[in-house]
């Protein structure tokens, strides 16, 4: 379901390409990006056969707790599109937040 309430079929593809953007010029190779991807599809057919609703923001959390684990300035780049940071305040509230984790 997307933040507009129309649904729309889980596209790994997707969530690959954000991931990708996010890491690109990183330390990250393409064969980390995938196996991200499939573990964030795993997760929602997951929460999907237990009956919860997936949302975009489901999918979203799913990627960032993953990034965070992966690379951290991927992980900021990534939320700063997710999150529409748009000052430089919200980027500090966020690393803060991520150096607590």
């Amino acid at each position: 379901m997307k933040r507009s309430g129309s649904p729309e079929p889980f596209d790994r593809a997707k969530v690959t390409f954000g991931v990708r953007s996010a890491c690109k010029g990183r330390p990250v190779d393409d064969a980390s990006i995938e196996a991200l991807a499939e573990a964030v599809e795993d997760d929602m057919r997951l929460a999907l056969t237990s009956g919860s609703e997936i949302t975009s923001s489901t999918v979203g959390h799913a990627v960032l707790e993953r990034l965070k684990a992966l690379d951290e300035v991927a992980y900021m780049r990534f939320a700063s599109v997710y999150k529409n940071f748009d000052d430089a305040a919200a980027f500090r509230r966020e690393l803060a937040l991520l150096k607590q984790s």
